[in-house]
């Protein structure tokens, strides 16, 4: 474990630098700030994530995970996304590299609608897995994941974030899943906010639909440093999971 941390912290030492490199490249287009943990947001930020997920049947599963975004341009995005796991889903703990991701997300023009910004969304993400399924982590697939989005924004402080996005692989185990996502995410006073993400997927293989939600209560302390805590809930009865905890760190440029 302590192998691991040193590599994380290396890792997002990287990543805080590569977020501040778009800084200066758009510096001309520079958009509001926006809270990241909507995930059409215009903003830069890298965020250092430890989770807790009750599996059920005495099971459990511990994420790590480094997850950011830089703006390109004032139109294109990057984020990406590093997760590891430790869990003993086999009978004994064991821990490894689950999956790195790259997601391209393209802005159409924001337009109005009776009172609320809208912001129309493109974009493809690239999630290679480690292939670490004989350790339980992991499901050994491979994808080019597209997706579209719309983001409303109320002059109150209350966003909506409706997303679908498919995942269909090309390379490992089959997979045909298209997750239908709506956020909502509340600007409280002195810093605060409070997100609301229902996840709702159908799994046509299986023809399951393996839903949860989270709840996210988070902090500003300064223009560049904030921090959250996560609940987790499994939903039905194909649910992922049963319940889970998370806390994060998030900088922003």
């Amino acid at each position: 474990m302590n192998y691991f941390i040193r590599r994380v912290t290396c890792l997002a030492l990287v990543l805080l630098c590569f977020g501040m490199i778009p800084s200066v490249m758009a510096q001309e287009d520079a958009e509001p700030e926006e809270n990241a943990s909507n995930p059409l947001s215009k903003g830069r930020n890298t965020d250092l994530r430890a989770q807790y997920f009750d599996l059920g049947d005495n099971t459990d599963r511990r994420s790590f995970d480094v997850e950011g975004a830089t703006m390109l341009s004032s139109q294109l995005k990057l984020k990406y996304e590093l997760h590891f796991w430790n869990t003993d889903v086999t009978g004994s703990r064991e821990q490894a590299m689950e999956t790195v991701s790259l997601k391209a997300i393209y802005y159409a023009k924001d337009r109005q609608w009776r009172g609320w910004g809208v912001r129309p969304a493109l974009g493809l993400e690239w999630i290679k897995d480690f292939d670490n399924v004989d350790k339980g982590i992991g499901g050994g697939s491979d994808f080019l994941s597209p997706f579209v989005g719309l983001a409303f924004a109320h002059p109150s402080g209350l966003s909506l974030v409706p997303l679908v996005q498919h995942y269909s692989e090309y390379s490992g185990n089959k997979v045909n899943l298209t997750a239908f996502r709506l956020i909502g995410i509340k600007s409280l006073s002195k810093g605060y906010w409070f997100k609301l993400d229902a996840k709702v997927p159908f799994d046509w293989e299986n023809d399951t639909v393996p839903a949860s939600a989270e709840v996210q209560l988070g902090r500003t302390f300064s223009p560049g440093l904030a921090a959250y805590l996560d609940g987790f809930a499994g939903l039905g009865s194909d649910r992922p999971y049963d319940w889970g905890l998370g806390i994060g760190l998030r900088f922003v440029y």
